[in-house]
Parts: structure tokens; sequence; C-alpha cells
């Protein structure tokens, strides 16, 4: 299994090079505009190296511009784990996904403490390996690698259901009351999936399995009824796009596509291109409009992970760089022009922003 993950990752990386201790640093406040005043800062998960204990948590907090590497750490006296792959706001908690470790950490994001560990863990203490993590009144969905997604209630945070979707299921998002589930199939590479599953939140049951792209593993949905599914097409094949209207459940198109997982705000969806660019796909008229956001001559070593603030349409990218050691985390303006860039903890992979 250990093999199978390491080539997962050796995708991701391969992936963001074509396609392309945590401190106070490359902060340049001459350079800074104010954001959100409703936003108290940001968090960024840095995922840390696969098979190694060293997932963290970094805050910037945008009142007193600080800088507070591994957060987790300090609030609770403990390490965040192995591997954390996901991490996202609802409600009043905040919800980290940690793979290896086979654990999600719900936390207060006013101050970083745990307010309980939910396992996700066999009789013999291995991890169910859960990826990712999506919301809907009340419940938090989260992928499991062993081919189910669990259901957890967002107020009691005890699982009330396992539903069973296909082989190695990475993100999934909401859209029209229903959940669409990327079914990766990576641990049994090169024999991966190729389907999505869209499972009625009103009865938690698969009511359809929709065929896409090889080894599917993004899926993000907008305002306009439809949902996108980034594929790797089974690595080094050209990476494919599948379009799914998500009130018939119809497959609207699959086609090749060179760029990785949107972060949609309104109509634009950014995401990260060959070469590292930063471009942005109009959800509208389903075409890119933006061959590269980024106005100022900013570049990436290894461009890792886009999020867009929509209170702001600030625009977040993360720097990998070499893959082992501290990443950095990019502000940009709505006009594509830098605003600050921090350094980050090792592979820094989500980002979430908290209110006041």
């Amino acid at each position: 299994m250990k093999q199978l993950k390491l080539h997962h990752l050796f995708i991701t990386i391969a992936l963001s090079c074509a396609l392309a201790s945590c401190h106070k640093d490359k902060i340049n406040p001459a350079d800074e505009k104010p954001t959100s005043t409703e936003r108290a800062g940001l968090y960024v998960l840095d995922q840390g190296n696969l098979g190694t204990a060293n997932s963290a948590l970094t805050f910037y907090d945008y009142t007193t511009k600080n800088l507070v590497a591994d957060v987790f750490s300090s609030a609770n006296g403990k390490g965040l784990g192995n591997t954390a792959n996901d991490m996202k706001i609802y409600g009043s908690k905040m919800y980290i996904v940690v793979d290896v470790s086979g654990t999600v950490e719900v936390v207060n994001p006013k101050n970083a403490k745990s307010i309980k560990q939910v396992l996700f863990q066999n009789s013999d203490k291995t991890s169910r390996e859960p990826r990712s993590i999506a919301f809907y009144k009340g419940n938090a969905y989260i992928s499991l690698y062993d081919n189910n997604v669990a259901v957890l209630d967002t107020a009691t945070l005890t699982v009330s259901k396992y539903i069973p979707v296909g082989r190695n299921p990475e993100q999934l998002a909401v859209s029209n009351g229903k959940l669409y589930v990327a079914n990766g199939g990576g641990l049994s590479y090169p024999d991966v999936d190729k389907t999505v599953s869209v499972i009625d939140l009103a009865t938690a049951t698969v009511t359809k399995t929709l065929t896409v792209g090889l080894n599917p593993y993004a899926v993000s949905a907008d305002n306009n009824g439809n949902v996108f599914v980034n594929a790797y097409n089974v690595f080094p094949a050209n990476p494919t796009l599948t379009i799914i209207n998500s009130n018939t459940d119809a497959v609207k198109s699959t086609t090749n596509f060179s760029g990785g997982p949107f972060s949609i705000s309104g109509d634009n969806a950014y995401y990260i291109a060959a070469g590292g660019t930063i471009k942005i796909y109009n959800v509208k008229t389903l075409s890119t409009s933006t061959a590269n956001f980024i106005t100022d001559g900013t570049t990436f070593t290894n461009a890792y992970a886009v999020a867009v603030d929509p209170s702001t349409n600030e625009v977040f990218v993360t720097d990998a760089k070499d893959f082992k050691s501290n990443g950095v985390i990019y502000a940009f303006g709505k006009n594509g022009r830098k605003e600050y860039s921090l350094v980050t903890g090792i592979n820094p992979g989500s980002i979430a922003f908290v209110n006041k």
C-alpha cells in the first residue's frame, strides 16, 4: 500500500512540475493591502512528508500580521499527525482530515484547540485513510480509501452511517442536494477507477454511477448546476476535465484539460495550469477566459494549491518548492499583483479563511 500511495504523491509532484522550520519571513508590509474586515486570518494545512508524522497547521493573523508556525501543536501539545490531506471550516468548527493517521481533527478555528479527534481506523489500528470532506445540512461527508463515505453528525461528532461507493474515493462536492464522489482507484494502479458516485443526500444512498476520465481525483461545483471532475487519466497520459449536469446527472463532456482542481468564486474558477501559471476558467462560458491571472511577473517553483477568498476576491497560491522543505503561500489582489508572501510548512496543500 505504501508504494501505491507513493505513486499517488509522485503523480502530484510530476503534475505540479509539468503544470509548472516555519517562521516570520517573506512578509513585505510595503506591498501589503487591506484584507476583508470580517476575516481574522487564514490557516494553511501543511501536508508534511508522506509517511512522516510532520503535518502542521500554519496561521496568519490579518490584524497583527503575525505568522504562527505549527499552531495546532502549540495549542494542543501534540502533533497533527501523518499526511494531512484536507481542511475546511463549517459552522463554528474546522475539520482537518489526516490520511495515514486515520483521523479527523475537529478544531475550534478561533484558537486551533482540538474539540474532538474522530478515528477512522480498522480493528488493528491501521488507517481507513480518510481523504476529503464536504458538508450538507449538519452532516460532514468524508471519503475513505476503503471504498466508503462516512457520514459524520457535526453536532454530536459521531458517525451515523457508511455509504459504499467506488474504489478509493478522493474529493467530493455537493450540488442540488446530491454528493458527487470521485472514485480514483489509486490503490490498484494502473487498473484505476473512472467513475463518480452520485449520492442522494436525503436518503444517503447512491442513485447513479457516472463514467468520467481515468483516475478522477478532484470535484468542484458552481452555482449553475455544473459539477467539474478532474482526472489524471493514468499518468503520464493527458489529464481530463468532465462536466456533469447536476440537474439531470448527465455527463455533458469529457475533454483533455491541462490543469488542476478548481477554486470557484462566482463565474471564475482559478486553477494551476502548465508551467505553474494560474489561469481562470469561466464556468458560464465553460472555457478558459484568462491565460495568466498573475500580472506582476511572480513565478512559482512548484505551484501546489490555489484558493480564492470570495469576500475579497484575493487569490492565494501555495508553492511546495522541493516537496521536502518549507513551502510558501502568496497572496494576490484581484488585479493579479502580489500583496505579500509567507513561509509555511512542508507541502502546503489546503487553505481556510477564518472570520473574527
